[in-house]
């Protein structure tokens, strides 16, 4: 029997191939578009899985109190990880850790890597596998590190044996290879290529062991039976017992959030990442939704040309049950067959998909549940797009139609049109979200930044290039290639270290201002481009300005009063007592979307991570960059030339928006091919139906423009209503969206009129082909049966 209606179906779809081609198309489209949606989401809900005991293992962020408002930060103060061990019950494992990069050499071989100083409880925690060597007792050696396999080929080579070898590191120091351990996959919240002895780090500094110095990353695992609760609450109020001036405390963030619930406003969880993946599971659905609205409209497009058949089949004998599986099995046979299809476009589109996206996402059709879930997305999609159509189909009455009367339609006139208001209107909103998105992203982008981010290159520096920087900037200067160059101890768009607690006098008084450090050279404002609005800048005189410092603009205002200027005034915190004599013009690190916070600047570069580098212009970047690696190569051989440029860092400043807004515009191009199929076939039904009328139109005279706009304004119509359910729509949900920002854009009528042009130029484009087409038919085709 089964079979039986496979064969009927078949048959059917090769009798109708440009109609059962559309339905295939547009279903493919959309079920492609869906599965790339999915793979996404399925890595991102899968961050982190590959470590075990999910339940038990939680890094320890801090809450601060600045200005009356929690700010969390993952930084907790070294001590914390063994005290937990030790006062707080249900504690199995606790690790500082704080991530390097550092330069690791075998004889030649030299390459740099990120990785973490951690102590012995970290290889544990996070259930790292060795390939070589074994776990227990890894770090019973001071000069002990682990790398991972990767890491290992690429110093010793491919096969070779890394265990008990030694490994240069940073030029200076040598540490044993006690372990290889496999590399981690990609999506980890904390990736790195190497642990080595906390110890090690910066040698054990005092400070780190000191309470009110956040540096390091602090990562625990709880007994089985530990209650999260009780355990959260009473790590809540171990900071407050070590340093009793404090009201800091840390607590409890499970493995699970580290990915997707990353985001805390005044030190509450309000999400992160999951929003995203929230949001796109329902484009994804929608888009499926789109396809098969698409189906039914192509299918029942097509009611007068299978009315005859259904009335011959019950007039044979077949009832309306038979005649309702035969269409689903119709609609089965061709959303499996789009499927397949979607399969082969997968194929071909995901590569393009993951260079978007920044990931290494793969078919994985050797993976069931990836095969499942084809199975279920061609068998939900079929039982959906069919069911209308084999309910509507089978409902003819076979007296009426085999009499040549015309079909009777009820309420399928109305649900066809309503559909394609639906598609259209899920079009627009994708089209306002797409314009809407681009205009936020390029708003910050175009605000007022405080530095030149153009020709400014980045790179990680040493104590070589700290050492010789004066002969290293002399070098490239006077090569002609290069204006100037910097050191700074962190980053320029990032936040770097910071603190409270400063004393001034005038203007606000408080300790609670959080403030961000940045220990310079003296050419750092004119390398980068930031402006002294006031007073003067360091000299090259180190110790003559030990006691000076710069101020950023926004620190300026608090430290004075209206009209009164910041230079002369000191700032202080316990005995340290500078004076000021310059302010820099705000700029903007950190948060791209707020403000910054205010900025003291050092003439110290002694502990410099980064140096930047400003190439002249009219010089070919190519030119510029074969001048400094030659200068660096020369005064800096063991490092390998690397390097970012700073525009590039301050555009993947806007990932997440950067995805919506590709993401968006691709689902709204997508909707809308999708959406004109559907269009396309409700214009192709009715200049069907309307076949007679138009024959009779024309032998009385009418023109072929005329009968193109009697067919064309019904769908314009149709389009009108789509744009107007459109628009609350999209305004209230990019206006939530862009609550999200401190720095944002005002929603703009005219998005929403340029959205609708587009909507019904693509209408009416798609309509038009019909339309034309059934105005020059010839009359005396569609009058000759009369």
């Amino acid at each position: 029997m089964i079979l039986n209606y496979i064969k009927i179906a078949f048959r059917t779809l090769l009798k109708n191939k440009g109609y059962s081609f559309l339905n295939i198309f547009g279903l493919a489209i959309g079920i492609t578009c869906a599965s790339l949606i999915f793979l996404w989401v399925e890595d991102e809900l899968n961050f982190n899985e590959d470590f075990a005991r999910q339940d038990e293992i939680y890094i320890v962020p801090t809450n601060q109190n600045y200005e009356g408002e929690w700010r969390t930060f993952y930084s907790s103060p070294g001590p914390l990880a063994q005290d937990m061990k030790n006062d707080i019950p249900g504690v199995l494992k606790a690790t500082r850790s704080s991530q390097e990069t550092r330069l690791f050499a075998v004889g030649d071989n030299s390459i740099n890597r990120t990785g973490r100083y951690a102590d012995a409880d970290f290889l544990d925690i996070f259930s790292l596998k060795f390939i070589e060597g074994r776990r227990k007792n890894t770090f019973t050696n001071p000069e002990a590190i682990v790398l991972t396999q990767e890491t290992a080929e690429q110093l010793f080579g491919i096969g070779e044996k890394a265990l008990g070898k030694v490994v240069r590191v940073s030029n200076r120091d040598n540490y044993l290879v006690t372990g290889v351990v496999e590399n981690l996959p990609k999506n980890v919240s904390f990736p790195f290529d190497w642990v080595a002895p906390f110890e090690r780090y910066r040698d054990g500094a005092e400070w780190m062991t000191q309470y009110g110095n956040n540096f390091s990353d602090t990562f625990v695992e709880l007994t089985p039976e530990a209650d999260f609760e009780t355990v959260d609450k009473q790590l809540r109020g171990l900071i407050k017992t070590k340093e009793e001036r404090t009201d800091d405390y840390a607590f409890l963030h499970t493995i699970k959030d580290w990915h997707l619930r990353s985001k805390f406003e005044n030190g509450k969880k309000v999400g992160g990442r999951i929003t995203y993946v929230r949001l796109f599971t329902v484009i994804a659905f929608i888009i499926l939704l789109i396809a098969c609205i698409n189906f039914m409209n192509l299918s029942t497009a097509r009611s007068e040309k299978r009315a005859n058949e259904v009335g011959v089949r019950k007039a044979m004998g077949s009832g309306r049950g038979r005649l309702i599986t035969q269409f689903i099995s119709e609609a089965l046979i061709l959303s499996f067959i789009a499927t397949i299809l979607s399969v082969i476009l997968l194929a071909v589109l995901l590569p393009q998909f993951n260079l978007i996206i920044d990931k290494s996402l793969e078919l994985g059709l050797s993976n069931p549940m990836h095969v499942f879930g084809l199975f279920g997305i061609a068998l939900a999609c079929g039982l959906l797009a069919g069911l209308y159509p084999a309910f509507y189909l089978s409902s003819f009455k076979p007296v009426e139609v085999l009499k040549g009367l015309k079909v009777t339609e009820g309420s399928a006139t109305l649900i066809r049109k309503g559909l394609v208001v639906g598609q259209f209107t899920i079009s627009i909103v994708f089209i306002i979200v797409t314009i809407l998105v681009y205009q936020q992203i390029q708003h910050v982008k175009n605000r007022e930044l405080g530095y030149d981010k153009d020709q400014l290159l980045s790179m990680r520096v040493n104590r070589d290039i700290i050492d010789k920087f004066d002969v290293i900037q002399q070098d490239l200067i006077s090569s002609g290639s290069v204006y100037n160059i910097a050191l700074c101890n962190s980053q320029l768009l990032s936040g770097g270290n910071n603190g409270s607690g400063f004393q001034w006098k005038g203007g606000t008084d408080t300790e609670d201002v959080l403030i961000s450090f940045r220990n310079i050279s003296e050419g750092f404002f004119d390398t980068t481009g930031m402006e002294i609005i006031e007073g003067r800048g360091f000299s090259r005189n180190i110790d003559a300005d030990s006691t000076y410092t710069l101020v950023s603009e926004s620190l300026a205002k608090m430290m004075s009063n209206e009209n009164e200027s910041a230079i002369g005034k000191t700032i202080s915190r316990d005995d340290d007592v500078l004076e000021v004599i310059g302010v820099v013009k705000d700029y903007l690190y950190g948060d791209m979307f707020g403000s910054s916070d205010p900025v003291l600047f050092f003439n110290y570069h002694n502990y410099a991570r980064y140096m930047y580098i400003k190439t002249k212009d009219g010089v070919p970047i190519a030119e510029a960059l074969s001048t400094i690696e030659t200068v660096l190569k020369k005064h800096n051989p063991a490092y390998p030339f690397e390097y970012t440029f700073v525009d590039e860092s301050f555009d993947a400043k806007f990932k997440n928006e950067q995805l919506v807004g590709e993401l968006s515009q691709i689902f709204a191009i997508l909707a809308i091919l999708i959406s004109c199929l559907g269009l396309f076939g409700l214009a192709a039904y009715t200049a069907e139906q309307r076949r007679k009328e138009i024959g009779v139109r024309k032998v009385l005279g009418a023109s072929v423009s005329g009968i193109v706009k009697l067919l064309s304004k019904d769908f314009l119509k149709l389009v009108v209503i789509s744009i107007v359910i459109a628009i609350p729509i999209a305004w209230y949900f990019m206006r939530d969206w862009l609550q999200d920002y401190a720095y944002r854009i005002e929603i703009n009528w005219k998005v929403f009129a340029a959205a609708g042009i587009i909507a019904v130029l693509i209408a009416m484009l798609t309509v038009s082909f019909q339309a034309i087409k059934a105005a020059i038919a010839n009359p005396a085709d569609s009058l000759k049966t009369e």
